[in-house]
């Protein structure tokens, strides 16, 4: 049996301690086959404690930041170092440092797949230079890569009207939440909201519109990371029916929470198929989500949807009948089990290899 040598370019690194990408590598190289070696690349800076291997995974650690505009250096600086290790395979994710991926192909016999993420240049977070770079950085990625992956259809529809170029759909997995499964519980009246606090993730929607009803609303969320985010914190946090919630990582203590929900808001509007929404999925919970094409194709049209606040307002304050609400909570669990596990996930990037 030969072993497949693939390089992880891209992230903060693994043990996963921080966003999406970081899930993916984390059980990518959990459920690897046994002809499969990975190398992953970490930021030294983002680990204290630098261990040589994790699920099998060789570690190589780059003294830079991961994120953000640092993420630039950073990345080429791991193509750089990916050279000297041959990989059979490189996995790129991400886009960041894709300028100097015409030089990596020229120098590398490896076959070169990226995961272009949910068209990082079109998020409000970026300004104007960025946006230009980025959206630069992902025209090079899909000319000089082997095999482009989209997360989300949404995503692979624009590579191939942008492009003209057939990417391989890969979403991601989300069952990894599901770390008590015994603890059944009574689900409570709350509503429940969790992600980054960005302009692009609705935040400011989702509160204006519980802020004028009486409905329960945990909005978990990076809420001191930007003037954005305390300003909300601040004007929202006295409204008696809304609880502000600063980062959870513990996933004990998320499960919980997830679990004890009534239902789930879910306000992105970009970034392609959201963690966050597929992981959610799992817990069986009718979902609230903002509408457009990236969380119809996730949801596949099973979840409600709302574009505004008034809408939203008229959709919370709706009585959901028990059987409305166990048919929602099964269409998301049934959709979740199918398509976002990590088994299947991992299984779909080894055939890619």
């Amino acid at each position: 049996m030969s072993i497949k040598k693939i390089s992880i370019l891209g992230t903060v690194g693994i043990p996963a301690c921080y966003g999406g990408f970081e899930s993916l590598v984390e059980n990518l190289t959990k459920y690897s086959s046994k002809n499969i070696k990975y190398t992953v690349y970490c930021s030294s800076n983002s680990y204290k404690n630098k261990i040589k291997e994790h699920n099998n995974a060789s570690l190589i650690y780059l003294p830079l930041d991961a994120n953000g505009v640092k993420s630039i250096p950073y990345d080429i600086l791991s193509m750089i170092s990916s050279l000297f290790n041959k990989p059979d395979v490189t996995l790129i994710l991400g886009v960041s440092g894709c300028i100097f991926l015409p030089f990596y192909r020229l120098l590398s016999k490896s076959k070169i797949i990226t995961n272009i993420d949910g068209l990082e240049w079109k998020r409000d977070k970026w300004g104007k230079f960025a946006r230009k770079f980025l959206k630069f950085s992902e025209a090079l990625a899909v000319k000089y890569s082997d095999v482009i992956i989209s997360d989300n259809q949404a995503i692979a529809d624009y590579v191939k009207s942008e492009y003209n170029v057939n990417s391989s759909v890969i979403a991601y997995g989300g069952d990894h939440v599901l770390i008590n499964k015994n603890n059944e519980v009574k689900p409570q009246d709350y509503f429940l909201s969790l992600c980054r606090i960005e302009p692009e993730n609705n935040v400011e929607m989702i509160l204006n519109a519980f802020s004028k009803t009486d409905k329960k609303l945990k909005f978990i969320g990076n809420w001191d990371k930007s003037e954005f985010g305390v300003r909300l914190k601040k004007e929202y946090s006295r409204f008696s029916n809304i609880e502000i919630i600063d980062p959870i990582y513990d996933l004990e203590k998320l499960y919980k929470i997830r679990k004890n929900c009534f239902s789930y808001i879910h306000g992105h509007s970009a970034g392609g198929t959201n963690p966050s929404l597929v992981e959610v999925m799992h817990f069986s919970k009718p979902i609230y989500a903002f509408d457009c094409n990236f969380n119809r194709s996730t949801t596949e049209d099973g979840c409600i949807y709302f574009d505004s606040s008034e809408g939203l307002i008229k959709l919370i304050e709706t009585e959901m009948s028990d059987e409305l609400y166990r048919s929602y909570s099964l269409k998301m669990k049934e959709i979740a089990d199918r398509r976002y596990t990590w088994k299947t996930i991992a299984k779909q990037y080894e055939e890619l290899y």
